[in-house]
C-alpha cells in the first residue's frame, strides 16, 4: 500500500513539473534556451488592450425620420448624376433617327450582312 501511494505521489509531482517547462526554459543558458537566430526578447513585457473597457457614451443624438428621408433623396440624386440615370421627375428626350446615308436599303450599323 505503501509503494502505490509513493508511486502516485511521484507521478502527480512528475505531471505537475511539466506544466511548468516554460519557467525552466527562461532559466536555461542562452546557447540552450534559444536558437541562435532568434531575436532577443523585450525588456517590458507587450502591453494588450483593454479589451473589457467600455467606450463613453455617445453624446450626438440620432436622426429624425425627416433627416433621413431627406439623406436618402440626396444619396439618391447624387448616384443618379453619377451613374448618367435622368432624373426622376423628367422624362428622357426622344431620340430623333436621321435617315441613313445609302438611303433606303441600306445596312444599319448595328447589324450584320447576310452571306
Amino acid at each position: 500500500m505503501y509503494k502505490r501511494s509513493l508511486w502516485a505521489v511521484l507521478g502527480l509531482a512528475t505531471m505537475l513539473a511539466g506544466c511548468s517547462a516554460s519557467s525552466v526554459i527562461d532559466k536555461l543558458p542562452a546557447d540552450v534556451g534559444l536558437p541562435a537566430a532568434a531575436p532577443a526578447r523585450p525588456d517590458v513585457p507587450y502591453e494588450y488592450p483593454a479589451v473589457h473597457d467600455m467606450p463613453p457614451t455617445r453624446t450626438s443624438v440620432t436622426m429624425t425620420e425627416e433627416e433621413q428621408m431627406r439623406l436618402e433623396k440626396e444619396l439618391a440624386a447624387m448616384r443618379d448624376r453619377q451613374e448618367g440615370r435622368p432624373q426622376a421627375g423628367k422624362k428622357p428626350a426622344p431620340a430623333t433617327k436621321t435617315p441613313s446615308e445609302d438611303g433606303e436599303y441600306a445596312q444599319s450599323a448595328g447589324g450584320k450582312a447576310n452571306p
